[in-house]
């Protein structure tokens, strides 16, 4: 296996509201809902998901949570969430505070106001919609964000 990861899918209860979460709360961009033309049944996973393009060439995609219990062939079964977080950096403490505010002018719920961690650190957290956790960071060693 290369190290690199192209992809990261998110299980969401609901398509159309992450999308506007996402879309229209945070400000990524997106084509909307594509792939409904590949309809699934009670064993196959339908193909609507709704994906952004971001920095670079990694895509986060929004796929619900019944669908890929069947693509994956696992157990749907209730969700569970804190076990990862989603990192994103930005270029200063205001940055930071500011994304935080967004995502919770969208219907986040703020976990952890953000606040300088001992390790040179300054960071808060959120859960979208769907309870996935991401933290704002801004990290002062990255120059280039």
């Amino acid at each position: 296996m290369k190290p690199r990861i192209h992809v990261i899918t998110l299980a969401v209860s609901d398509l159309n509201r992450a999308l506007a979460f996402y879309r229209d709360g945070l400000g990524l961009e997106s084509e909307g809902v594509i792939g409904t033309e590949f309809a699934g049944d009670e064993t196959t996973a339908a193909g609507a998901t709704a994906t952004f393009n971001l920095h670079g060439g990694l895509i986060l995609a929004l796929y619900p949570r019944t669908e890929l219990a069947k693509d994956a062939t696992i157990p749907f079964g209730p969700p569970k969430v804190g076990e990862f977080s989603i990192g994103h950096a930005v270029a200063s403490k205001a940055a930071v505070d500011a994304l935080l505010a967004q995502a919770a002018a969208a219907g986040a719920t703020l976990t952890d106001r953000p606040h300088d961690r001992p390790w040179g650190i300054y960071s808060g957290y959120f859960r979208d919609l769907d309870g996935h956790l991401w933290e704002i960071v801004w990290n002062p060693e990255l120059e280039d964000i």
